[in-house]
């Protein structure tokens, strides 16, 4: 039997375990799942003839180098700082290598020698990264083979919760991890180019920057900048394209609400609070206000934020309960985005019954001897449940698709890649709709720079 080792057993891994798993049979496969936790490995296992449960710490040089040894090909589901141990040795022992997570300088540094031994190490094929570069170089390559000229490209991903299960004011759930919504647009300024123009926002401004999307029949989105959008560039071959710009999708009104957070300074991760186990939600909001012997925490909060009493934004932050003085915070020497992340958890988080959903839209401008023109794709994908979710069907499918398409020998090119070939990307859009990651394409007049936006 064909074997392959998934370490790593967390969330997102359950559709791609399932999809191998159900192929397992007709494809002569036996699947090894590692994880710290041998009790999360098995459930994901369910006693399936073709699978077996290990426990397995990435740390422990001796358990991995075995694990690898014994497989075909290694898919690793584990953070994405940890691959690069996996790397080493999926190369020592030439086994390929499937990945989610983006191609970090020391993968990419080991190219020539995965070359040489006529290795695949296929990283960025989640969802974003992964079905966002595929989606887009289908349509990219459709259009450079009409001889055109690309204009702009506009690409925008979110993982939401599904409109059946949007029941709080921020009309927002957590999806998938906490820490990075709560840290989102940290690190450094956002970086795009519009009409030629090159543009920088800043982290503290870059929630009242956004734009305003209508997407597919289902309502009125907004997005705000992903870090780096310029690199893109080079990765599509657009190296002249006039505009070019990523986001990250909310409903509309979360960011106008989210940058009161930043501007409070509620979510810096660079220093800790003294005795913070011991303070309540409303001693937490009360530290980033001003002394006051009379005013309540509330109207200081009002008045430094500038917000109406009987304004919407107002009844988000009373929902979340950040006034409560009988909620503690329980969390020793935390940082102000350790304390409001648990704060959020707590409304945030989806419940046994709760959908999520994801949503991504691009926009693709072009010109051709016709004139100019634009295209507009859209995928909308929900959850079936808590364990087969949206994000973990649009981050495993493709996984499990690639993985099974090298070692059927339909991907032969070698090396550290991404999925931006066509040998790579159309079977795997192809079998992606059959479980309903299905893009709509439609052409609409050529806008160019977006009037209603505000992030120019």
């Amino acid at each position: 039997m064909r074997k392959i080792l998934i370490i790593g057993a967390g969330r997102s891994s359950s559709s791609l375990i399932k999809y191998l798993l159900d192929k397992s049979t007709s494809e002569n496969l036996h699947i090894t799942i590692g994880d710290i936790s041998l009790e999360s490995a098995e459930s994901k296992i369910n006693n399936h003839p073709n699978g077996t449960a290990i426990s397995l710490d990435v740390f422990d040089d001796k358990q991995r180098i075995e694990a690898v040894k014994n497989a075909d090909i290694v898919i690793s589901m584990l953070p994405a700082h940890l691959h690069i141990e996996v790397a080493k040795n999926c190369l020592e022992f030439e086994k390929h290598m499937v990945t989610a997570s983006y191609i970090s300088n020391e993968m990419k540094a080991l190219d020539e020698e995965v070359k040489k031994k006529g290795l695949i190490f296929m990283n960025e094929i989640g969802l974003d990264p992964g079905i966002d570069h595929m989606s887009a170089m289908q349509v990219i390559h459709k259009i450079r083979e009409k001889d055109a000229k690309m204009l702009l490209f506009e690409s925008f991903c979110g993982g939401l919760v599904a409109p059946e299960s949007d029941n709080n004011l921020w009309n927002y759930k957590f999806t998938w991890n906490p820490r990075n919504v709560v840290l989102a647009g940290q690190g450094g300024a956002s970086m795009f180019i519009q009409e030629g123009t090159y543009k920088y926002i800043p982290y503290h401004k870059l929630f009242r920057r956004t734009e305003f999307l209508t997407i597919n029949g289902s309502g009125k989105f907004e997005a705000y900048a992903n870090r780096d959008s310029l690199k893109y560039r080079s990765i599509y071959g657009l190296e002249d394209i006039p505009t070019m710009y990523r986001g990250t999708i909310r409903k509309v009104g979360f960011s106008r609400a989210w940058n009161s957070f930043v501007q409070l300074g509620m979510t810096d991760d660079t220093y800790t609070i003294e005795n913070s186990e011991h303070m309540s939600y409303r001693d937490f909001t009360n530290l980033f206000l001003a002394y006051s012997p009379s005013d309540s925490v509330e109207l200081k909060f009002r008045s430094y934020l500038k917000i109406d009493q009987d304004d919407l934004m107002w009844d988000k932050f009373e929902e979340l309960d950040l006034f409560n003085p009988n909620k503690k915070i329980g969390l020793v020497n935390a940082t102000p985005a350790q304390i409001l992340q648990k704060i959020l958890m707590d409304s945030w988080t989806l419940q046994p019954e709760d959908k999520d959903m994801i949503v991504m839209h691009h926009k693709f401008g072009y010109e051709d001897k016709d004139g100019k023109h634009q295209i507009e794709s859209s995928m909308i994908i929900k959850g079936d449940d808590q364990t087969y979710t949206a994000m973990a069907k649009t981050v495993g499918l493709p996984v499990a698709i690639a993985t099974l398409q090298i070692l059927n020998k339909k991907i032969t090119t070698t090396g550290v890649q991404l999925p931006i070939t066509k040998e790579v990307y159309e079977p795997i859009l192809t079998e992606l709709e059959d479980y309903g990651v299905i893009f709509v394409e439609k052409d609409v007049p050529y806008l160019g720079y977006n009037p209603e936006s505000v992030r120019g």
